[in-house]
């Protein structure tokens, strides 16, 4: 069972060019999508995270549910979905305003455990910024570390969100002690201002970092680099394309019996290669449709 732990919210998409384009609402977030993407993929998934009462709420669980992903821990509330208003760039790319305050996801709790047989714990976006879940979110990023639970982090940064940068950033690297698997996007790195090298230092086993349609790149304690091109495709739009990577490298893993600090490093020229081509066309297949549209594991072949 892999859990993944974070915000659900609706994404409202730019139908056309202009401001005052329509806007077509999309079940989205990180962490949730990541979830969908696992479950679309064959994973053993369950969401952790608290989700409204509303109409939107429950169109987020049963998206969930469609693609199977065991939603027994969601907690929910009478407070209103987050929103986040996408803008659409001339290559695809996506921006946010996002709409959260009162919403129900900011409330969440820590849950006493983790499902019976969680192999990994998946975190990340703005459930890691918005308080007062942030802290819940954090805490149960830590106990499940310090049980021995394999982790992945995506930032995912959102920095319309971030109100004082630099006690975003040193909170950042107080979660990587307990960050198995850190992924991240070039620009997030950027923006963060380390180093795979100075991230790996602090705890991470690897570091995976997205680069668009340029591929991506996996870094290691031992100093080993793997790298692989980006899949060619007519990009509609990026909408939940790092989410998509964030579930397939989890999926591979998982297929790997790969789940543990240990084994990343073990993986070798060959295994890095074939998971993270695995990712990229993975990705590819999200960009291609308008939305955050994860794939099937028929549409990817053998991860």
């Amino acid at each position: 069972m892999i859990v993944v732990a974070g915000e659900a919210l609706i994404d409202l998409v730019p139908q056309g060019p202009g401001a005052l384009a329509s806007l077509l609402p999309r079940l989205g977030g990180g962490p949730y999508n990541t979830a969908v993407a696992l479950g679309r993929l064959g994973s053993p998934t369950a969401f952790c995270s608290r989700v409204s009462r509303d109409a939107f709420g429950e169109a987020l669980l049963a998206g969930l549910t469609a693609a199977g992903v065991e939603v027994s821990r969601v907690q929910r509330g009478a407070e209103p979905t987050t929103l986040a208003a996408a803008t659409i760039g001339t290559d695809g790319s996506a921006g946010y305003s996002f709409y959260v305050e009162g919403t129900a996801d900011r409330l969440f709790s820590a849950p006493a455990s983790l499902p019976d047989g969680t192999r990994a714990v998946s975190f990340g976006t703005c459930s890691l910024v918005l308080e007062p879940g942030a802290s819940a979110y954090e805490e149960l990023l830590r106990k499940a570390a310090a049980q021995g639970v394999f982790t992945a982090l995506d930032p995912n940064i959102r920095t319309g969100l971030i109100p004082d940068p630099d006690a975003y950033r040193a909170r950042f690297l107080g979660w990587l002690p307990s960050v198995s698997l850190l992924k991240l996007s070039e620009e997030d790195a950027a923006w963060l201002g380390g180093t795979p090298r100075e991230w790996l230092d602090a705890g991470p086993a690897a570091v995976v970092i997205t680069q668009g349609g340029d591929g991506l790149t996996a870094f290691t304690r031992d100093g080993s680099v793997h790298s692989v091109p980006g899949e060619a495709v007519d990009v509609v739009d990026t909408i939940g394309a790092g989410d998509t990577v964030n579930a397939a490298l989890l999926h591979g893993l998982a297929t790997r019996d790969a789940l543990r600090a240990d084994a990343l490093e073990g993986l070798g020229p060959e295994g890095w290669t074939g998971l993270l081509r695995y990712a990229a066309r993975a990705a590819a297949v999200t960009c291609s449709r308008a939305g955050a549209e994860p794939p099937y594991a028929s549409e990817l072949g053998g991860s």
